[in-house]
Formats: C-alpha cells, sequence, structure tokens
C-alpha cells in the first residue's frame, strides 16, 4: 500500500481529533505531514503533539508546499467548498467535514470541480462517519433489499441535542446566520439528515417550521418540525430541537411489510406475517389488523469511526476500496437543510429541486441581519458528531 501523506486545515475540536487519530497509527497507511490554521496557538498544540509537522497559516501555501496528498477540511462551514476546490486544482485529494458547505448553489460549484478532478484519479470524501454504525449500515440494508415492502411512513424525533446558553454564548459566531449559516439544523443535524435520506432516499415536498432563538437568546433556529413527502407518497416527520431535556433519538420506519425502530442503541424490526396491503384486500372484520412478530435485529456491531472513513479513503486512493460516502453525496441532506429553511422563511411548502437562487437570495438577507462578530474564517465550527454508541 502506497503511503498517503495528509495534511489537516483547521485544527480546533474535530481537525484535532483528526489529527490524534492519525498520530495513534488508527489508519493504516496514513500519515500526517502538515496543519494549517489562522490561530499561533493551535499551531503551537499541533506540534507540541506532533513535533515533525510542518506548520502553516496560509492554506494555498501549504497546498503548494508539497508535503500533502490528500486535505481533511476541518473548518467553519461557509469555507468548505472553496477550500476543496483549491486542493482540486492542485490534483490533492480532500475529504471534507460535515456540512458539504452551507448553501447547495456554492457545494454545486465544489461538486462539478471534483467531477473534474476525479476524472484525473484524484478522490473526493466527507467525513459522514455515522455511515460506519452498524444499526444505520442494517435499516439501509433491509429497505433496500425489500424486507420492509413499500415505504409508507418515516419519522425521526431527534432532540437529544441539548446546549445551553453558556454553549451559545461561548462563541460571537457561533449561532449566527454569518458565522455558522444556520443553527441546529447546519450544526447538530448534518449527519441525521444524511442517514435519513441515506436510507429512505430523497423527498420531493418539504413543508418546515424553525423557530429561531426558542428557549434561547440566538438568531438562529433552534426547534425545528419538518413534515416531507416522496414521490411514491409515503410521508415523514423530522422534529429536532436544543433545548429539550431529556432529549429523545428514536428513529421509525414504517412500510407495508412491518415497521423499524432505532432507540436507545437497539434496532427492532415490527414484521408482519402478511403485508399491510395484502391483508387489507381480503380482510372482512370491520377493526381486523394484520398479526405481527416484535424481534430484535443483530448487526455486525461495528462502528468504526472517523477512523474508519479515512481508512475508506486511503484504500480508495490505493485503488483497493470504496469510500463510505463520495464527496458529492454531501449536497443531498444540505438540499434538506436548505429547503426547511426556505419553506420557513417563506411559509410556504417547498417542491424539490430545490430552487437554489432563491434560497441563496434568501440566506444573504438572513446574513446582512446577523450579529456575527467574526468572520467564517476566524473560528472553529463545533463538533459533536460520536453520538452513537458501538
Amino acid at each position: 500500500m502506497k503511503e498517503v501523506r495528509f495534511g489537516i486545515v483547521g485544527v480546533g475540536n474535530m481537525g484535532g481529533g483528526h489529527l490524534n487519530n492519525l498520530r495513534n497509527g488508527l489508519v493504516r497507511g496514513a500519515r500526517l505531514t502538515a496543519v494549517c490554521d489562522v490561530r499561533p496557538e493551535r499551531l503551537d498544540w499541533a506540534l507540541g503533539e506532533m513535533p515533525a509537522l510542518k506548520t502553516y497559516d496560509n492554506l494555498d501555501a501549504m497546498l503548494d508546499g508539497g508535503e500533502i496528498d490528500a486535505l481533511i477540511i476541518a473548518v467553519p462551514h461557509y469555507s468548505h467548498p472553496p477550500m476543496a476546490i483549491a486542493a482540486f486544482k492542485r490534483g490533492i485529494h480532500v475529504m471534507t467535514e460535515k456540512p458539504a458547505g452551507v448553501y447547495t448553489k456554492q457545494v454545486r460549484e465544489m461538486n462539478e470541480a471534483a467531477a473534474k478532478a476525479e476524472a484525473d484519479g484524484v478522490v473526493f470524501g466527507i467525513m459522514y462517519n455515522v455511515r460506519t454504525y452498524g444499526a444505520f449500515r442494517k435499516m439501509r440494508e433491509m429497505v433496500q433489499n425489500g424486507e420492509l415492502g413499500e415505504l409508507k411512513r418515516v419519522n425521526w424525533l431527534i432532540t437529544s441535542w441539548y446546549r445551553s446558553q453558556a454553549y451559545y454564548d461561548s462563541g460571537g459566531w457561533r449561532a449566527t446566520w454569518a458565522g455558522e449559516g444556520g443553527g441546529v439544523i447546519m450544526n447538530q443535524c448534518p449527519h441525521n439528515l444524511d442517514i435519513w435520506q441515506w436510507i429512505c432516499g430523497m423527498p420531493v415536498k418539504v413543508r418546515a417550521f424553525c423557530k429561531e432563538g426558542h428557549w434561547r437568546d440566538i438568531e438562529v433556529e433552534n426547534d425545528v418540525t419538518a413534515y416531507v413527502e416522496y414521490a411514491n407518497g409515503a410521508t415523514g416527520v423530522f422534529v429536532t430541537s436544543t433545548a429539550d431535556s431529556p432529549g429523545t433519538d428514536r428513529f421509525e420506519i414504517a412500510g407495508d411489510k412491518g415497521k423499524l425502530v432505532h432507540e436507545d442503541g437497539k434496532l427492532t424490526f415490527y414484521r408482519l406475517k402478511t403485508p399491510e396491503s395484502v391483508f387489507n384486500a381480503s380482510n372482512g372484520s370491520m377493526f381486523g389488523q394484520p398479526e405481527w412478530e416484535k424481534a430484535e435485529v443483530e448487526t455486525d456491531g461495528s462502528y468504526t469511526q472517523h477512523p474508519g472513513v479515512l481508512q475508506a479513503m486511503v484504500d480508495k486512493i490505493n485503488g483497493e476500496g470504496e469510500l463510505v460516502a463520495k464527496g458529492e453525496e454531501g449536497i443531498r441532506g444540505l438540499t434538506i437543510a436548505n429547503a426547511m429553511y426556505l419553506s420557513s422563511w417563506k411559509d410556504k411548502t417547498v417542491t424539490l429541486p430545490l430552487d437554489e437562487d432563491e434560497y441563496y437570495e434568501a440566506l444573504q438577507e438572513k446574513i446582512r441581519g446577523s450579529k456575527s462578530t467574526k468572520t467564517v474564517r476566524e473560528v472553529d465550527g463545533d463538533v459533536n458528531n460520536s453520538f452513537y454508541k458501538a
């Protein structure tokens, strides 16, 4: 296996985690050779952890330095696409943190640049580490192989993202339209939205209600209820908040052949003995109901997390495997997020494909009224995406 030399831009919470994983040898065939950050104290920290690192305070200089083959982007959301594009132009592989960006119009430009680079062998991945969680992989497998039959309803109640006012007060950029580009949808829920569409597919209609500054003194949303419809007529509801305690994390998928429920680390299948559509066609009893059996679903128990995503990237670069998530796939969950915002702001149902220009203009209006005291390039994003146990 050819060694892949990595560089990290942004060595805050998430970038620091990647540094530790690479330093500790958790990714076979990978070596961290350089880091970049605008904050001298973070570069000093990185050198204290790995004295042999080359450090930079300018991304272009690192990309041109000749020390790296692949770039890990762990900076605030707005900067993901331009940094990825800069790397693509130099033939450097890219692994970007979630979300892919703040608005799909910008991410589409990144994806177009990636397509050109990939034709020359450049690998582009996104850090959707929650896709490595065994229960979600099993849910996707069961949906795709038809064990649930045609999907009828999808509900995710994910209110276990509690954040206090002290959290929001910890930085002038936090919970602002200019600093983060959104609240709980953009910061805490990108993984949830990705898993939702990864397992169930993309909806065709979105109607959302995003409460901004609800229970907290912030300008962005922290309480969301969204309703979606799918092409086959199935419906879905997504509810999230950062102010509920104790919170709930219950993901439920109902189909013609039964129902899957993931909660408290367990995956349960309520399997109908007869598909509902077949039962309904022959049932003569006014209050008749299909019989079902309940079973806990076994998974492989693995959850390789961030090292697993990077390992897949190294293997892909060496022609020995596939990515956990292609970078271009990041636009899907972001599309749902943008549709939720636009629906709430305009008080209307949004039909996909999204009108990207309409969303961009609406976002700019939010940014113009933002109270952010720092630019998006001066800060490190909030990261807490290890919320499922193996």
